[in-house]
């Protein structure tokens, strides 16, 4: 499948966009969102452009959970949250893509309560998770 040239995750991954990563592998790349639900959001995409998450043959869809499972502890974990939501719609950008955010209470994973945050903010919070996905096997 050829990637879109207007697919803003796609120009994420080709350099022609900035984005703020966190984790990358040979098939996965997470980065902060614009817009944050709890400090700690994280959205993970696939390399490959694919439009929907059903979409995605066996291998790449079990890969992409499992980058998931990989991931949450350590968000957990850095953001003393009690659980890590995970959110799959797709209807912004049309690139498959989890969003795992850092939850406290159970009314936290609404769109409605993402909000921008400033560069000083949004850099501290890269390091962050940074810092916690050392841990991560590749």
């Amino acid at each position: 499948m050829t990637a879109p040239t207007s697919c803003v995750f796609c120009g994420i991954l080709a350099g022609r966009l900035p984005a703020r990563l966190v984790y990358d592998d040979e098939d996965h790349i997470a980065f902060l969102p614009l817009e944050h639900i709890n400090p700690g959001h994280v959205v993970l995409i696939p390399r490959r452009h694919t439009d929907y998450l059903f979409d995605l043959d066996a291998s790449a869809y079990q890969r992409l959970w499992a980058v998931v499972a990989k991931l949450a502890p350590p968000l957990r974990e850095a953001f003393a949250a009690k659980r890590v939501g995970v959110a799959v719609e797709g209807f912004t950008v049309p690139h498959v893509h989890v969003h795992l955010v850092p939850l406290h209470a159970a009314d936290e994973l609404t769109p409605a309560r993402a909000r921008a945050v400033d560069d000083a903010e949004a850099n501290r919070l890269c390091q962050r998770i940074r810092q916690a996905f050392l841990t991560v096997r590749k």
